[in-house]
C-alpha cells in the first residue's frame, strides 16, 4: 500500500493504524534518512511543528485540502520532543502535543490475556485512564471492538469530529487505543465506530467508571483511584468471618425510592445523604446487610436498574462514584455490610450500549434464539466467547476491589442455566448433548464463583434461581454452581399463597408451612420478602393479609416471625418494616408518613426486636443449613393451624421453642413437648400490647412438667394468642 492510499484512509477515517502515517516517522530519500511529521487535522488552516527543544516552529505543508499536513527536517536524523501548533479556520490558535507521537500503552501480555480471557483486572486496561507518559499528563482510551473498520474517540475536546482522534488496533486482539495528551478528569467522550458495512455510530465506554445523567449518556473520565477508605477494620474481619453460621439479616433497597424530597420537586436522596439517612435507619432498625438494587448505570428508571449500560460506573442519578464510595465506606464503619444486585444474564438494545457494539454481534448471541430475551426486550451476553466472560468476570472483581462491596446478588440465574427460560418449542437451541441446559453460561457462573471467592475471602455470591437446579449454593469441586446463598423463591411463593388465605381456609393449605423443610437443608437458603412480590399488581405484604386491620397487622407480624423462625438467612424490602399500604412505585417514595399511626409504628417496632432476637440468639443463625439446627416439635396439627419447633446452635443445650398460631382464635392449655426441664420465659410474643396485639400470653413464662409429650420427655402447657407467635427460651434450674 502507498503513502498515498494510507492518507487517503486517514482522510475517509477507515484506517485500522493511522499511527503508522501520522507522528513522527523516519523516511527515506535518496539513500539518506532523515526524519518528516504528518498529522491530519480537518479544523487546520495552518499548522507547525514546535521543537521542545530548541523552541522553533517549523511551518507544515498542507499537502491535501482535507487538513493533511507534512514537515520533513532534512537535516534531522534523530527523534525529538515536539508539540503542534495550529491556526483554525476562526484564526484561534492552539498548541498541543500530538497524540500520535506516543507507543502503545497496552503490552503484549496485556492483549494476550485478554484474549484468553483471566486479565481480571481489565478495567485497569480498557476505557479511559487519566496517565502520565514521557512527563506528559493525559488520558489513555482503549476498547475493544475486533470488527470495527475504525474506531475514534470523540468528545467536546475535538468537537465531537470522529475524524481528529482516530485509534489504532493491536494486532489480532481487537482492541484499539490512543493516549490524547493535555486533556484530563471531566471529559465527556464516547466512542465512534465505523463498521464493516460503513455505518457510523455513537458507543458509550463498556468501561467507563462515570456517566451523564439520564437522559444524556455520554462517558465521563473520572479517577476512582483518589478515595482515602477508612474500613480496614470491617475488611479484616470480613475477611475472616465465617458468615454461613452468622446472622445475616438485609434490608433490600430500591435507592430512587426509599426516601425522596417532595420539596425539593420530590428529587431522590444523594449518596451522601443515604450515609446518614438510610444508614440511621438500618442500625436503628438491627439490619446486617444493606442489598441494593442495581445501582450500575441504566437509562431507564423503570427497569430499576436490572437493565444496565454502564457495568462499572454506579449511577450519576445520586452523586458522583466517591459518593458512592463514602456510602459504603460509612456502611462499613457502622459494621452493616452492602450487597450489590449485579445483572450478567442480560443488558438493554439502547444505541449506545453493548448491543451490536462493532456492527457485529460482539457481546450478544447472533442466533436470536440464544441472543434474545423475550420477556425482558433484552440481549444475552455470549457467555462462550473469552472476552465477554472476561468482561463479567472482571466487573464482579471490579465492584469487590474498588468499591469494597461485600456480595453480589445474581439476578435471573434462571433466564441463565436453561435454554428454554420462557421459549416455546423451536424457539431454542439444544446443547451440544441436546439438552436444555447452557453449558457455557453454567461454566461461566462456576469460573465466577472461584474467582472471586479466591481473590475476596469472605465476600457472599448471591443467586436468585427460582427452578430446582440441585447445587447452585455447592462448591464447584463438587458439582455445585458455588453460590454462598440461594434466594428461596418457593418458600416465598408458599408463605404468600398460605398468607393470603382466610384463617378458616388455612388449615386445608397446612402442607405450605411444613413443605420449605422438606427441602430446606438441601442449600444454603436465604429466605426472602423481596421487591419482586410488591409490585405489578401484586400488592403489598399488608395488604395481601386477610381480615380486618387488626388482623392484617397480626397476619404479617406472624409472617415475620416465621421468616425469624425458620432456617436460613433474612431479606425483606423496604417498607415492610412498618406496613406499607400501597404496592412498590419506583417513582415515589415508600410511605414514611404512615409512621405517625400507631398500628405502623408498633410493627416498626416488632421489626426491630425481630431482628435484635435474631442477632442475640446463635440457636438461629449457627446451624442455618443442617437438620441439626432445626427439630419439628409438632407439625401435624393442621385443624387449629398450629406448628412448633425448636432451633438449636451449635451448643446443643442452646435452644428456643417456637409456636405459631394462624388463626384469630386462642388456643388455651395447648402442651407441647420440650427435650429438657427448668422455666421457660416467654422472649418474644407478637400478641403483646406493645406490638398492637391483644396481650393475651404466658405472664413472662412457663415451667416445664414431667409430661412426656410429642416424643419429648417433658411439656410445657402455654396459652396461644391469636394470629401470633410466642418464643421461649428455657432456664435451667
Amino acid at each position: 500500500m502507498t503513502m498515498k492510499d494510507h492518507i487517503k484512509l486517514i482522510i475517509k477515517s477507515e484506517h485500522w493504524d493511522p499511527f503508522i502515517v501520522l507522528g513522527m516517522h523516519e523516511k527515506e530519500s535518496e539513500g539518506k534518512k532523515h526524519i518528516t511529521v504528518r498529522v491530519f487535522m480537518p479544523e487546520a488552516d495552518e499548522a507547525w511543528v514546535v521543537d521542545e527543544h530548541k523552541k522553533s516552529a517549523h511551518k507544515m505543508e498542507k499537502i491535501n485540502k482535507a487538513g493533511f499536513f507534512e514537515k520533513e527536517f532534512i537535516s534531522r536524523k534523530n527523534f525529538f520532543k515536539y508539540k503542534l501548533r495550529i491556526k483554525r479556520f476562526d484564526n484561534q490558535t492552539q498548541e498541543f502535543y500530538d497524540p500520535y507521537s506516543f507507543w502503545p500503552v497496552l503490552s503484549d501480555f496485556d492483549l494476550y490475556l485478554i484474549g484468553e480471557g483471566s486479565h481480571y483486572k481489565k478495567y485497569e486496561k480498557l476505557g479511559a485512564h487519566i496517565m502520565e507518559i514521557n512527563g506528559i499528563r493525559g488520558i489513555h482510551f482503549a476498547v475493544w471492538a475486533p470488527d470495527a473498520k475504525r474506531v475514534s474517540v470523540v468528545g467536546d475536546f475535538n468537537s465531537w469530529d470522529g475524524r481528529r482522534h482516530q485509534m489504532r488496533v493491536l494486532g489480532s486482539s481487537g482492541v484499539w487505543e490512543i493516549f490524547i495528551p493535555g486533556i484530563n478528569e471531566g471529559e465527556i467522550y464516547k466512542f465512534e465506530i465505523k463498521s464493516r458495512g460503513n455505518h457510523v455510530f455513537l458507543k458509550a465506554d463498556p468501561y467507563a467508571f462515570y456517566f451523564e445523567v439520564r437522559p444524556k449518556s455520554a462517558s465521563i473520565v473520572y479517577d476512582i483511584n483518589r478515595y482515602k477508605w477508612s474500613d480496614n477494620a470491617w475488611l479484616k474481619m470480613r475477611s475472616e468471618k465465617n458468615w454461613l453460621e452468622s446472622p445475616i439479616s438485609v434490608y433490600e433497597v430500591h435507592l430512587g425510592s426509599w426516601m425522596r424530597i417532595p420539596e425539593e420537586d420530590n428529587r431522590s436522596l444523594t449518596y451522601r445523604e443515604f450515609s446518614d439517612r438510610l444508614l440511621s435507619h438500618v442500625k436503628e432498625m438491627g439490619y446486617t446487610h444493606i442489598e441494593l438494587l442495581p445501582v450500575t448505570e441504566h437509562p431507564l428508571d423503570a427497569s430499576w436498574g436490572y437493565q444496565t449500560i454502564g457495568y462499572f460506573a454506579p449511577t450519576s442519578r445520586f452523586g458522583m462514584p466517591h459518593d458512592f464510595m463514602y456510602f459504603i465506606d460509612k456502611c462499613h464503619q457502622n459494621n452493616i455490610g452492602v450487597i450489590l444486585d449485579w445483572v450478567p444474564a442480560h443488558f438493554p438494545r439502547d444505541a449506545h450500549g453493548l448491543g451490536n457494539f462493532d456492527g457485529t454481534f460482539l457481546y450478544e448471541h447472533a442466533d436470536p434464539r440464544k441472543g434474545e430475551q423475550k420477556d425482558w426486550g433484552t440481549l444475552i451476553f455470549n457467555y462462550g466467547r473469552n472476552e465477554v466472560k472476561n468482561f463479567l468476570i472482571s466487573n464482579a472483581l471490579f465492584w469487590l476491589a474498588k468499591y469494597h462491596i461485600d456480595g453480589l446478588r445474581v439476578d435471573a440465574v434462571a433466564s441463565m442455566i436453561y435454554l428454554d427460560y420462557s421459549r416455546e418449542d423451536g424457539e431454542w437451541v439444544p446443547n451440544i448433548f441436546g439438552g436444555r441446559e447452557n453449558l457455557e453460561a453454567i461454566d461461566f457462573l462456576k469460573k465466577f464463583n472461584e474467582i472471586v471467592h479466591q481473590y475476596h475471602p469472605g465476600i457472599l455470591t448471591i443467586a436468585e434461581e427460582s427452578t430446582a437446579w440441585t447445587g447452585v449454593s455447592r462448591p464447584t469441586y463438587l458439582g455445585g454452581l458455588g453460590f454462598s446463598l440461594k434466594w428461596n423463591m418457593g418458600w416465598m411463593h408458599d408463605m404468600l399463597e398460605y398468607f393470603s388465605k382466610e384463617p378458616v381456609h388455612r388449615r386445608y393449605h397446612h402442607n405450605n408451612l411444613t413443605f420449605g423443610l422438606l427441602y430446606a437443608f438441601t442449600e444454603n437458603f436465604m429466605l426472602v420478602l423481596s421487591h419482586d412480590e410488591v409490585v405489578h399488581g401484586k400488592s403489598s405484604l399488608l395488604s395481601k393479609m386477610p381480615g380486618d386491620i387488626w388482623q392484617k397487622f397480626a397476619n404479617l407480624k406472624l409472617l415475620y416471625g416465621f421468616m425469624f423462625g425458620h432456617p436460613g438467612k433474612k431479606l425483606l424490602f423496604m417498607g415492610g418494616e412498618f406496613g406499607q399500604w400501597d404496592e412498590w412505585d419506583h417513582e415515589y417514595s415508600i410511605d414514611w408518613h404512615l409512621l405517625q399511626y400507631e398500628p405502623h409504628q408498633k410493627l416498626q417496632k416488632y421489626m426491630k426486636d425481630i431482628n435484635r432476637l435474631y442477632l442475640s440468639e446463635p440457636s438461629l443463625y449457627e446451624i442455618d443449613f443442617n437438620y441439626l439446627g432445626f427439630e419439628w416439635i409438632d407439625f401435624h396439627d393442621s385443624e387449629q393451624s398450629t406448628i412448633s419447633f425448636l432451633r438449636r446452635a451449635k451448643n446443643s443445650e442452646d435452644i428456643l421453642i417456637f409456636v405459631y398460631n394462624f388463626t384469630p382464635v386462642p388456643r388455651y392449655d395447648y402442651r407441647i413437648g420440650v427435650p429438657q426441664s427448668g422455666f421457660y420465659k416467654e422472649i418474644l410474643n407478637s400478641d403483646a400490647a406493645v406490638y398492637l396485639g391483644s396481650n393475651i400470653g404466658n405472664s413472662g413464662g412457663v415451667s416445664a412438667e414431667d409430661i412426656p409429650s410429642h416424643g419429648n420427655p417433658y411439656s410445657i402447657n402455654i396459652t396461644l394468642p391469636p394470629l401470633a407467635v410466642v418464643v421461649f427460651k428455657p432456664k435451667s434450674n
